[in-house]
């Protein structure tokens, strides 16, 4: 034994006694050990190069294999589906229904989602409100009698806001100065879609284009088909550019499925809106 240095001392061993350190302490070995002893630090790096090169060797395989894994696959829809709209009761939405119920002057957001569950569009119907003459027929899109039923994303394409923070404004007078309505005329339009997040109007009568900015881009418009045989409404693509935060409109989410159903919400109250 090193008489400079006691049995307990913690960097030389005891001929006598086996190394008992953790792995990877940092440590030196006694020169004058017992032929036995070994650096069981050293052994054991020497483990792991040995089991890092056979994973080196058979490897190709493997590692792409883990960076597959590492990263999900896309969830999503290879081609857009023919979905059947529902009311907000769960029942079928029907052309006389939704003339019926809503016009250029219904003050609610209503949405649906489209093709994907993550992508909610809204629900308009332009045609001017009974006794009224202020609204749109015949519009970009648009399907029923008088061509005023039409669906767009109702996610903001400047940073994606999704409504009710971006929603559809009627051509009616703010409340009290301000509340719920723009009181603007973006564009001349007296009703539109605006994103109350950062300014962004569109143009309802036009395909969503855009009215103001900061948005450059329309809302992607919802292809809604009225079957006349049983006066239902369907949707069955989306066209213009995709919807915002996916980079396919088909990816991003698992699809509605067969149906989908109407849902409603109020629009956010706010005075600053641009004109």
């Amino acid at each position: 034994m090193n008489p400079m240095c006691s049995e307990t001392c913690q960097f030389a061993a005891s001929q006598r006694e086996a190394l008992s350190f953790p792995l990877g302490q940092i440590r030196r070995v006694a020169g004058g050990g017992a032929p036995g002893e070994v650096d069981e630090t050293r052994r054991n790096v020497l483990k792991l190069l040995g089991v890092a090169g056979l994973l080196a060797a058979g490897g190709a395989g493997l590692g792409a294999g883990a960076i597959q894994y590492a990263q999900p696959p896309q969830i999503g829809l290879s081609s857009y589906p023919r979905v059947q709209l529902l009311d907000l009761d769960g029942t079928p939405l029907t052309v006389t229904k939704v003339m019926a119920e809503y016009n250029v002057m219904t003050p609610d957001v209503i949405t649906f989602a489209y093709p994907l569950r993550n992508e909610p569009n809204f629900l308009l119907n332009l045609a001017p409100a009974p006794g009224g003459t202020l609204g749109a027929t015949n519009v970009v899109g648009g399907v029923g009698p008088k061509g005023s039923i039409v669906a767009f994303s109702a996610i903001c394409q400047h940073l994606g806001c999704p409504a009710p923070a971006i929603a559809y404004y009627t051509p009616e007078p703010p409340p009290n100065g301000c509340l719920g309505q723009p009181g603007g005329t973006p564009g001349g339009h007296e009703f539109y879609i605006h994103c109350s997040c950062h300014g962004s109007t569109y143009d309802v009568t036009n395909g969503a284009a855009n009215l103001t900015g900061p948005a450059v881009l329309p809302l992607p418009q919802v292809t809604i088909e009225w079957d006349q045989t049983d006066d239902t409404l369907w949707a069955t693509s989306m066209t213009g550019p995709p919807v915002n935060g996916h980079l396919d409109t088909l990816t991003g989410d698992y699809g509605v499925g067969t149906s989908t159903q109407l849902s409603k919400q109020q629009k956010v109250p706010l005075c600053n809106f641009p004109t």
